[in-house]
C-alpha cells in the first residue's frame, strides 16, 4: 500500500463519519493542513504515531505484512474493478 492509498483511506473514513478535515484536526490537536497534506499525499514526511493516531480515531486499523509474491485480496479486487 502506498503513501497516497492510506491518504486516501483516511479521506474516505473521514468523510464516512462526516468529519471535515479542521473537526478532525482539532479532535486530535494537529492542524488541518496536517490532515489534508496526510489525504493528498503531499506531506514530505509524517510520523506513525500521527497516522496510528488518526486511524483510531477514524475506527481503520493500519497493518504491517510480509510482502508476498501472491496478490492480495484487495489488489485482485481492485484489478477486477479496472477491467
Amino acid at each position: 500500500m502506498s503513501f497516497g492509498e492510506i491518504g486516501q483511506m483516511i479521506r474516505n473514513a473521514r468523510k464516512r463519519r462526516k468529519l471535515t478535515q479542521s473537526s478532525l484536526a482539532e479532535q486530535l490537536g494537529m492542524s488541518r493542513a496536517t490532515i489534508s497534506g496526510i489525504e493528498n499525499g503531499t506531506v514530505a514526511e509524517i510520523g506513525i504515531r500521527k497516522i496510528l493516531s488518526i486511524c483510531a480515531a477514524l475506527g481503520i486499523e493500519l497493518v504491517a505484512q510480509e510482502k508476498t509474491r501472491r496478490p492480495t485480496l484487495q489488489q485482485l479486487m481492485k484489478e477486477q474493478g479496472d477491467a
